[in-house]
Parts: structure tokens; C-alpha cells; sequence
């Protein structure tokens, strides 16, 4: 009977530190290679067809995965923050990364994260690429409003991204600089909006069908755009046991620290997907709002302040958001929908 090996891979963009160790935590071998697939494949066919592999998730895991992957390894992802828990050592070089993984995933101690399908890594990638150019545009826009404030430029209206406040801005008395910059800004902002635009029909494309993906739109306070979020950040919700785990996940919950008859809880961890937990609450900050979240989220201000209740009803939020993406539709909210 063929001896499991246990391999770690330390990987970066160009090059990589393999590390084969068996049962007992002897190294069997080690090499660095440098990022190509056939590489990658026949460094880790020396450890036999039983092998089971621990690779970081670090930027750039996605192929190493799917290469292995195709030869039917069994690959582990690690979860970085989880490293963190046992890396105190001294010394720290790619090799000794690369032992630390194999030596983790030999003693069943590997802190996993979750390998997402490749639908679900391309769904995310769309998402995450319009999120950033949101960002960016407002960063545009923010520039305009900076450039107009040096010359006293007042505003007849609140919002000049609209086609009234397109002709205050073509008619703006600005010096030659000024305005050379804003007409600038305003053309990257229409390619931007062009962009953006884009990959709304794409990413519909892509959820038409998705039931959880309809059904987490009847939540007050979610829309195309934030449950297009949840459904490509969160995936497959039943990898979660329950709804306390995914806003666990999300960071939503709080700091716990025991120690003997002291018990301190501090502000929530913000460990997690940053992306779920801006949408989460984004969603609890909508002005229209289910009537029990509204009186929820009141309740909860008047003892403890604006910001504890919006992500007390945030947590509300996911929680809905589990259900709706696990079974397909949020029950507690059928009979209101019919009712309307």
C-alpha cells in the first residue's frame, strides 16, 4: 500500500517552493519551480497518486488549483488569516512556508477556506471588477466637486451628474485649467458609466435563472446590484451550517475574549468578506425599508447608537440572505409579497 505524502506549496506570481513530507513529518523532497503548469504537475506526481496538497489562498491560486485538480490531487485551500495563528517562528523564507503547510495539513490542522467552482471565481471576478469601477467613478466625480470648490463654484442643485447639472457644468465660467480638468473627469466618468453598464448585462446574463438570486431581491433594501453581490461572494450557501455562520464569516459579529470570570465583547471582527459586509449593510441604510427592520433598527438606535443598529440589522439582513439563497425563496417574507 502506497504511503500518503503531504506536499506544501508555497506560491508566488513567477516562482514557487515545493515541500513533500510524509506521515510521520520527514521531508521527503523539496524544489522551487517556476510557475508553469507541467511543472507544477510533475513536481507533485513525484508524491504518488494518495497526495494530498495545501496551497495559501494568495493572489494567483486559481490555476495552480484547477492543474491540480485535473490530475484528481486532492488540494486543500489555506486560509491565510488561519496561518497567521500558528506563525510565530523567527526564520521566515518561502521553504519553510511551503514545510509549514505540508506540516498543518499532516496533523489535520490546515485552516481551509472554500475552493469556489469556476462559475462562481468568474461570477465573483465580474462582480468585484464593477465594484471597483463604481469606486473609481466616484473618486472621479469627487475630483470634480474638489476642482469647482477652488474657484467657488456653487451648486443650483444638489446632484449635477444628471442632464440639468450637464449644462450647469458646460456653461461653468472656469479658468483654461479648470476646465480643461473637469471636462476630463467628465469624459473618464461617461466611460465609466459605459463600463459599468457593460457588465450589468453580463452579470444578468450570468444570474438569469438563479433562484436564489431573485428570491434575496423581495429583502427590503436589496436590489439587483447587492444581491448580485451576496449570490457570487457567498456561493453555495449550504457550505455554512447556518445563517449564524455566514455573518460569522462576514465579520459581522463581535469580538469575544474570556478569560476565567471575565468576559469582554468588542467591536465585530471585520474578518471575512469585506464585499458581503459593505453590501449587508448597504442594504440596512436603505431609506425603504420592511416595517419590523425599520422598528428593529430605531429600537436598537435609541439604546445603542446609529452605527450598532445598522449592523444589528445588517446581520438581520444575512440571515435572510442565507435562507433566500439556500432554499430559493425567504418564506418569512411570502405572505407580505402576496398580501401586495
Amino acid at each position: 500500500m502506497e504511503q500518503r505524502q503531504y506536499v506544501g506549496i508555497d506560491l508566488h506570481r513567477r516562482r514557487s517552493v515545493i515541500v513533500r513530507m510524509d506521515a510521520h513529518g520527514r521531508v521527503l523532497g523539496e524544489a522551487r519551480i517556476d510557475n508553469e503548469p507541467m511543472v507544477l504537475a510533475a513536481e507533485v506526481a513525484k508524491a504518488g497518486e494518495a497526495a494530498e496538497v495545501a496551497i495559501e489562498a494568495t493572489v494567483g491560486w486559481y490555476w495552480a488549483v484547477d492543474v491540480l485538480r485535473e490530475l484528481g490531487v486532492r488540494v486543500h485551500l489555506a486560509h491565510p488569516q488561519g496561518i497567521k495563528a500558528f506563525d510565530n517562528r523567527r526564520v521566515k523564507n518561502d521553504r519553510l512556508d511551503a514545510r509549514l503547510l505540508a506540516d498543518l495539513l499532516r496533523m489535520h490542522c490546515l485552516p481551509e477556506a472554500w475552493i469556489a467552482p469556476r462559475e462562481i471565481r468568474e461570477l465573483r471576478e465580474l462582480v468585484r471588477y464593477r465594484h471597483k469601477l463604481v469606486e473609481d467613478r466616484s473618486g472621479l466625480k469627487a475630483q470634480v466637486h474638489a476642482v469647482l470648490a477652488k474657484e467657488g463654484v456653487r451648486f443650483p442643485i444638489s446632484h449635477i451628474w444628471g442632464p440639468v447639472g450637464s449644462r450647469f457644468l458646460d456653461a461653468a465660467d472656469l479658468p483654461d485649467a479648470y476646465y480643461l480638468r473637469v471636462a476630463s473627469l467628465r469624459d473618464l466618468v461617461e466611460v465609466y458609466d459605459r463600463e459599468v453598464r457593460v457588465l450589468d448585462r453580463v452579470i444578468a446574463r450570468r444570474l438569469d435563472g438563479h433562484a436564489g438570486y431573485r428570491a434575496i431581491q423581495t429583502i427590503p433594501g436589496v436590489g439587483t446590484v447587492l444581491a448580485a453581490v451576496f449570490a457570487a461572494e457567498i456561493g453555495d450557501a449550504t457550505r455554512f451550517a447556518g445563517p449564524r455562520q455566514l455573518v460569522s464569516w462576514a465579520g459581522l459579529t463581535p469580538r469575544h475574549r474570556e478569560s476565567d470570570t471575565k468576559v469582554h465583547r468588542g467591536h465585530i471582527t471585520k474578518q471575512g468578506s469585506a464585499l458581503v459586509r459593505w453590501a449587508a449593510v448597504e442594504a440596512a441604510m436603505m431609506p425603504k425599508s420592511n416595517a419590523w427592520l425599520k422598528a428593529d433598527k430605531l429600537r436598537i438606535a435609541q439604546r445603542r447608537g446609529r452605527k450598532i443598529a445598522l449592523v444589528a440589522v445588517a446581520r438581520k439582513i444575512l440571515t435572510l440572505v442565507y435562507y433566500g439563497l439556500r432554499d430559493g425563496e425567504v418564506r418569512c417574507l411570502a405572505p407580505a409579497a402576496q398580501a401586495g
